[in-house]
């Protein structure tokens, strides 16, 4: 398909745009994790990537060191006194998902795709299967993310991812590109700590 490589030249051209521009800040963020709290400056965590292969994600650490590493955000009994000041900061902005374009740049993702699950969360990639959205490449953001984010049940997430896959193409990246910057200046469809609902955080 013409548009897959397409898109894979975006993402190389863009991934490199980014990380060369933006160079300035993860100095300045990367300084800033140190000085917070003791730990790497990365998190690195295992997820499915397209048709259930397994890879590493990066983030910027935004939590302490001791805080379980595959557990999902909204699963932890108490996340609030797991975040640091920085972190905090981090993940309200997203700026924490900064070091995926490496991710991007290496292939793991694209900018637009269905978040990646969690190599344990099992219920969302069976019912991500039932609609093809295991078969493309995960992204940054996506169909799902700016349509509920966090407050989604897995089968609403997957319903969505599918319909991302099933509408594949320029326009719906173009989509969930733009909206995607409403929904981190809102900031209202992310929760952190345990909630009633099952749900998958990013």
């Amino acid at each position: 398909m013409l548009y897959l490589k397409i898109k894979r030249m975006l993402d190389v051209f863009l991934s490199i745009t980014g990380l060369l521009i933006l160079s300035p800040i993860f100095l300045v963020l990367m300084i800033l994790i140190k000085l917070d709290s003791e730990g790497p400056i990365f998190f690195k965590q295992k997820r499915v990537g397209k048709n259930k292969g397994l890879f590493n994600i990066l983030k910027f650490r935004t939590m302490i060191i001791s805080t379980p590493k595959d557990i999902p955000t909204h699963l932890l009994e108490n996340s609030k006194c797991c975040i640091t000041r920085v972190g905090r900061i981090l993940r309200k902005t997203s700026l924490d998902e900064l070091p995926q374009l490496l991710n991007i740049l290496f292939g793991d993702m694209s900018f637009i795709g269905p978040r990646p699950a969690l190599w344990n969360q099992f219920d969302l990639v069976e019912a991500r299967d039932k609609y093809k959205a295991n078969n493309v490449t995960p992204g940054l953001t996506g169909w799902a993310q700016i349509n509920g984010r966090d407050k989604l049940s897995i089968d609403e997430k997957a319903k969505l991812d599918g319909e991302y896959v099933t509408n594949f193409g320029f326009v719906m990246d173009c989509k969930c590109f733009f909206k995607s910057f409403i929904s981190v200046v809102k900031h209202d469809e992310v929760i952190e700590g345990k909630s009633k609902s099952i749900i998958d955080k990013k």
